[in-house]
């Protein structure tokens, strides 16, 4: 079986250690370590070797293997293990509708937002901060229930997805 996404470099975003906290917190075993390399888990029958090094040559390919086999072992789509293993996802672009705006910082135009909008196949919070412009539009839209769409570096901390670097912030006029 082959993993069902045509592109496996999205797997170089996904970082080893992620991936061992998820392991040990669904009762995966380490069997063995190769070094500061791979390491070998299971759990039921199932068998993993977790790169460990982004600097690995084929580390999309194995980690595209990783989520492939947990979602064997778990019954779940691939998508849906991807979305709980990504830490990172840089220049990424996100449609979605503003749900919160944070009273607007003192000392000039900016102020945090709240997103809500699909990564990986689900409606999730995502939360940035804007200025200038870009917080008058999420205003805009925010009062408007305009959907945006905004780029920059998604990352999920502590379950809670977080855009970094936020630029092209802009209301979606496809309507």
């Amino acid at each position: 079986m082959t993993a069902i996404f045509p592109d496996v470099e999205k797997f170089k975003y996904i970082d080893p250690r992620q991936v061992e906290a998820y392991l040990v917190g669904h009762g995966w075993q380490q069997q063995q370590r190769q070094g500061d390399k791979a390491a070998i888990w299971t759990l039921d029958g199932f068998e993993i070797l977790l790169p460990l090094k982004p600097e690995i040559i084929d580390f999309s390919r194995r980690m595209a293997e990783v989520v492939e086999t947990l979602a064997l072992a778990e019954t779940r789509s691939q998508q849906s293990i991807w979305g709980d293993l990504i830490t990172n996802a840089p220049n990424t672009t996100i449609q979605a509708v503003v749900t919160h705006i944070a009273t607007p910082n003192a000392d000039h135009l900016s102020g945090d937002i709240t997103m809500l909008g699909i990564v990986v196949d689900k409606l999730r919070p995502i939360h940035t901060e804007l200025a200038d412009r870009d917080y008058i539009l999420a205003l805009k839209a925010y009062q408007e229930r305009l959907p945006v769409y905004c780029t920059g570096d998604l990352i999920k901390s502590n379950g809670i997805f977080i855009l970094k670097n936020p630029h092209h912030f802009s209301l979606d006029d496809t309507e």
